[in-house]
């Protein structure tokens, strides 16, 4: 299937429409300020097979900084995953 080109703005408001469209194949560059910023592309069946969230390099990894909330890295990982 051909590329089709959507704004971020675009990107944001139809997220669900353009999910559903790229299970079935297309695929998107987005502009960001009139420019090409990245392309959404789907994955193949073997690279969608996930494993335990353990042996995920990221998931162990150390704290860094700050965000803009004001809350540590720590912080958003005991908020979404319930770390102590």
């Amino acid at each position: 299937m051909a590329t089709k080109t959507i704004s971020a703005k675009e990107l944001r408001a139809s997220l669900p429409k353009i999910v559903e469209r790229m299970r079935k194949g297309d695929q998107y560059t987005v502009l960001y300020r009139s420019r090409p910023a990245f392309r959404l592309v789907p994955v193949s069946p073997e690279s969608a097979i996930v494993g335990p969230i353990e042996e995920d390099p990221l998931f162990g990894a150390p704290a860094l900084g700050r965000t803009s909330d004001g809350h540590t890295s720590v912080d958003h990982d005991r908020i979404l995953y319930g770390k102590p």
